[in-house]
């Protein structure tokens, strides 16, 4: 009984902090996969949200070949949660081979930011940001759509 209290107490906590279209988000700072510092600012115009691995696979797939700084011209940026993977597999393997992206990757490593938003397993999760307020989202589970999007969203 305690368990599903705990469960539904959960369920509802993410529930009510999901972003709604013309909220601002809430500040929240993560390293990415070189350590680096990123605190949510109000020129990023497109957050790339990732829940698991097929997510950010669709994501790696879509920017196959695109130059580094690719999504930074377009002010976006790709926040993954890396929560449910084990901390050594997480240290010693997933987190180096992310060093070689052309991207930057986010990494929300205790679930502390992606939880708010609503993004579904095996998708990526756009949401069209104007001065840290959410204008619109739409998710995606095609990786030839995805770059399409990102495509129209140049520079």
């Amino acid at each position: 009984m305690k368990k599903t209290w705990l469960l539904l107490l959960g369920l509802f906590s993410t529930v009510v902090m999901a972003v709604e279209p013309g909220e601002r988000l809430a500040p929240w700072t993560l390293l990415d996969q070189f350590e680096q510092p990123y605190s949510l600012d109000e020129q990023l115009q497109v957050l790339l949200v990732a829940r698991d691995m097929e997510g950010a696979k669709l994501l790696e797939a879509a920017l196959q070949g695109k130059p580094k700084g690719y999504l930074e011209q377009r002010h976006a940026l790709f926040l993954a949660d890396i929560s449910r993977m084990p901390g050594p597999i997480a240290s010693l393997f997933a987190v180096p081979a992310m060093r070689d992206y052309s991207y930057r990757v986010l990494l929300d490593r205790q679930a502390r930011v992606v939880p708010r938003y609503p993004a579904a397993a095996a998708t990526v999760l756009w949401l069209d940001l104007r001065e840290g307020r959410l204008l619109a989202q739409r998710s995606f589970t095609d990786a030839s759509a995805l770059a399409a999007a990102l495509e129209q969203a140049g520079p």
